[in-house]
């Protein structure tokens, strides 16, 4: 989702990594995004112990790699006090195999040569992950993980700006947190770039939330957003994203309510969705 629908869809789609076809947070599950039509991915990028921008979603290692067997005694392995070389060493891909966490292996959906290909997959930086997005003339969210209290904290947003204009994507990036703070950072000294606002809770007035904090798009889940807030927050000129459907019903329902996109981990499913609605609109 970037701050452009296209024109002859009614949504568009975003995706979490195509989490249901491969492991979350890489570069194997961008490229399944990819093929099967989404038009964004989304991904999570922290800090390692020395600064570099590293993607995965959880503060530790422990469930979506092998840190435990090779860092036996580094628990709770979380991922700001390993360097980038170390996390290098890991396995992000077999977990996937072992665990197939939405049933898609069960159901035949991923292929034995796909499965293959995952196993030893690394986690990727941040910079290989916008390369990717760039060679592919793509989109993709990148959400800045909340580091309070944690070494960065000051630093993570810069840094990644920082990246994202040196590789000339300012563009095909949207930038989002549930860290407040960071958003407004944002707005203020890169008021160029688009941001999304998330949040663990209902807002009452999201428009002044999103007035607040300089943002241009609204990432609610949602049961934290009423049916007549998605129009009333386009007339306003925001773009409005629900997160995380992964039912074909109720993302045809937001489709009807005129979201502009939707965070899934099923691409392939809103994807068929999305063509039918194109097809009936023609």
């Amino acid at each position: 989702m970037n701050s452009t629908v296209i024109v002859d869809r009614v949504l568009n789609i975003a995706h979490r990594g195509a989490r249901s076809l491969a492991p979350e947070n890489t570069l194997s599950a961008a490229r399944k995004g990819l093929e099967v039509g989404a038009d964004m991915w989304e991904l999570d990028v922290q800090l390692t112990a020395d600064g570099e921008l590293i993607v995965i979603h959880d503060s530790t290692l422990k469930r979506t790699s092998n840190a435990e067997d090779v860092f036996p005694y580094r628990r709770p392995w979380q991922v700001h006090e390993f360097t980038l070389d170390e996390i290098r060493k890991l396995d992000f891909g077999s977990w996937f195999m072992e665990q197939d966490p939405f049933g898609q292996i069960a159901a035949g959906v991923v292929t034995d040569k796909d499965l293959q290909s995952y196993m030893g997959e690394p986690a990727p930086t941040l910079e290989q992950a916008l390369l990717l997005t760039r060679q592919h003339n793509w989109s993709v969210n990148v959400e800045i993980k909340d580091l309070r209290n944690k070494p960065g904290n000051n630093l993570i947003v810069d840094q990644v700006i920082a990246l994202v204009e040196k590789l000339d994507m300012v563009d095909m990036v949207l930038v989002s947190s549930f860290n407040h703070k960071y958003l407004a950072q944002s707005a203020a000294s890169y008021p160029h770039v688009v941001t999304g606002v998330l949040d663990t809770k209902p807002h009452g007035r999201p428009a002044s939330l999103l007035r607040r904090l300089g943002a241009r798009t609204y990432h609610p889940r949602k049961i934290f957003i009423r049916p007549a807030d998605i129009p009333r927050l386009k007339r306003q000129g925001f773009r409005v994203y629900i997160r995380t459907i992964n039912d074909r019903k109720t993302m045809e329902r937001l489709a009807r309510a005129g979201v502009d996109g939707i965070f899934t981990d099923f691409p392939q499913v809103l994807a068929s969705i999305v063509t039918s609605y194109g097809r009936a609109k023609a």
